[in-house]
C-alpha cells in the first residue's frame, strides 16, 4: 500500500498528487480525484487515497482542515481560498462514504489493527465536511 500511516496523507499515492496540487491553482485537479471515487465499478486503493487526500483539501478550503494536514496544502488553500460549490461539497461527501462503506482501501485497512481508527479518521472527514 505504501503507507507510513493511517493518515489520508501518510502513503506514497497521496505524496505524488499534492506535488500536483501545489503546482496547481484553483480545484480542478481536486474534481477529477473525486469523480473517480464515486464512478462505477471496484474501487483501487491508490484512487481511494488520492480521493482521501481531495476531500481533506475541500474540507480544508471550508475552513474545518484536519490536524494532520500538510503544512505546504495549508498554504496552498491560503492562495486559493474559494468558494467550494453545493455539487463538489456533495461530491467530496460521497467519495469519502464510499471509500469507507466500500473499497479496496477499506479492505486493507479491514484487515489490519488500525481499522477502528481509519474509520474514525473519515467519520472526522465526513464531520468537517458536514456530514456528520
Amino acid at each position: 500500500m505504501g503507507a507510513w500511516g493511517i493518515g489520508n496523507f501518510d502513503n506514497d499515492d497521496v505524496a505524488d498528487w499534492l506535488a500536483e496540487l501545489i503546482e496547481s491553482d484553483g480545484t480542478d485537479i481536486v474534481v477529477p480525484a473525486l469523480e473517480e471515487a464515486t464512478a462505477d465499478g471496484y474501487l483501487e486503493a491508490p484512487v481511494c487515497s488520492i480521493a482521501l487526500a481531495a476531500a481533506e483539501v475541500i474540507a480544508a478550503l471550508l475552513g474545518n482542515a484536519g490536524k494532520a494536514l500538510p503544512d505546504e496544502v495549508r498554504k496552498w488553500v491560503a492562495r486559493n481560498d474559494t468558494e467550494i460549490p453545493h455539487e463538489l461539497l456533495s461530491l467530496a461527501r460521497a467519495a469519502v462514504m464510499r471509500i469507507k462503506d466500500d473499497s479496496e482501501l477499506q479492505e486493507l485497512w479491514q484487515d489490519s489493527d488500525d481499522f477502528a481508527q481509519w474509520v474514525a479518521l473519515q467519520d472526522d472527514l465526513l464531520n468537517r465536511l458536514g456530514a456528520g
